[in-house]
């Protein structure tokens, strides 16, 4: 191990090809992600200037992401995964380019916009699960929190790269030129997995039904340190998730800039990033659950923050706490979820944490969205982020398998590496 792993453990990077492969294609699919979604808020903001239309662009991503990944779970674990994962991103990359020939043609119809964001959301839940699985197969038992942290530390680089990119994009040639940079890297992402040998589920498979599906949840329901986790990223995301806010504040505030649009989400990455550069010694703190849920009290108190302040270093400094606390709060996470669950299960397991990971922020935004337009965009942020951090010290005060669980306690036959 070198100095630098102490920091962040770049050991699958160096030493594991196949890893490496699937990092850049990640990466790639990270960056395109987060055009998209500056593409999408922008779009529909010019198409309604209303916070509840765009808090709806969560709904349309929620509920194909609940109904396509419990199915993505079950799927992935009775097929082959790397087959399952390029098959569904060929289908997010023809979303991705009729949303750039939408755009294109001026054809200006909303309810089109969200059918083809929901399309994209359901190809991108489908193969999620699947996607999941591939690091605890790929690396040694070891150094699965540390490629867990790297994925999560490139979703931020990508986080602060992306928006910027978007708004620049969109402020210079329009928004159709981001959906094509979308489409564009999308395409790039299938790299990472063409490459990979076949994923089928150690331990047989399972075939794809409605018992297995209700096996799964069984089996986190039965383990208070899962369910716990999962608990706790659901109350972060669906009472505090920002997102929707940003374009009615962003216009409040800063006259409604798209660059500055892009700063608001880039904030968030810079914080996840410096977050991200301490992972080696994140990825080895022996009770990630506590660490997780302190974290996510955390996001819910920065956010908070956010709606109280109104210039724009402080809204950006909001913002960049908030997302240190969340890369923090997912490398904790992953890494209990992924050492605690046997290579059988984890294609369900994995499918429920994809749920609640975009699901989660795609409700909480429409709730932020409602709430705005009920109330005011900073009233919305200010009572998410305080209901976050109630519910979270609830979770801990309630659950002491999750506060107490460690690494030396992992389900026996948890994934190992191909």
């Amino acid at each position: 191990m070198t100095m630098l792993d102490g920091v962040i453990d770049t050991r699958p990077l160096r030493s594991h090809p196949g890893f490496r492969r699937l990092w850049i294609g990640t990466t790639t699919a990270s960056f395109s992600g987060q055009v998209a979604l500056v593409a999408v808020l922008y779009q529909v903001w010019q198409l309604t200037h209303s916070s509840a239309w765009v808090g709806v662009i969560g709904a349309a991503t929620a509920v194909p992401t609940i109904v396509f990944g419990l199915l993505g779970g079950a799927l992935a674990d009775a097929v082959d995964r790397r087959r399952v994962v390029m098959l569904t991103s060929t289908g997010a990359v023809t979303a991705a380019v009729l949303l750039a020939v939408q755009a294109g043609t001026g054809v200006r119809s909303l309810p089109l916009v969200l059918i083809l964001v929901a399309a994209q959301a359901g190809c991108s839940a489908l193969g999620a699960s699947a996607r999941r699985t591939f690091v605890p197969r790929l690396l040694p038992r070891e150094q699965v929190p540390a490629g867990i942290a790297l994925n999560h530390v490139s979703f931020q680089a990508a986080m602060l790269v992306g928006p910027a990119v978007a708004g620049l994009a969109i402020a210079h040639w329009g928004v159709t030129s981001a959906y094509v940079l979308d489409a564009a890297a999308v395409t790039v992402s299938l790299y990472g997995v063409a490459r990979l040998p076949s994923m089928r589920p150690e331990g047989g498979t399972t075939p794809v039904s409605l018992r297995a599906t209700w096996d799964g949840w069984r089996f986190i329901v039965r383990r208070p340190a899962l369910s716990g986790s999962l608990a706790t990223d659901l109350a972060a995301t669906v009472l505090a998730m920002p997102i929707a806010l940003f374009p009615v504040l962003n216009e409040q505030r800063f006259a409604g800039d798209p660059r500055t649009l892009g700063l608001f989400l880039s904030a968030i990455a810079v914080g996840g990033i410096a977050a991200g550069l301490t992972s080696g010694l994140l990825s080895r703190a022996p009770r990630p659950g506590i660490v997780s849920l302190t974290a996510a009290a955390t996001w819910g108190a920065a956010l908070a923050g956010f709606g109280l302040v109104d210039t724009l270093f402080p809204t950006l400094a909001c913002l960049a706490v908030a997302g240190a606390a969340d890369t923090i709060a997912v490398i904790s996470r992953g890494t209990l979820i992924q050492l605690a669950t046997p290579d059988r299960y984890l294609g369900r397991v994995n499918s429920v944490e994809h749920v609640v990971g975009v699901a989660g922020p795609g409700i909480g935004n429409a709730r932020a969205g409602a709430v705005a337009g009920l109330t005011s965009a900073s009233t919305a942020a200010i009572t998410g982020g305080l209901a976050c951090a109630l519910t979270v010290a609830v979770l801990a005060a309630t659950n002491p398998a999750l506060r107490r669980w460690r690494h030396q306690a992992a389900e026996p036959g948890a994934a190992t590496p191909t």
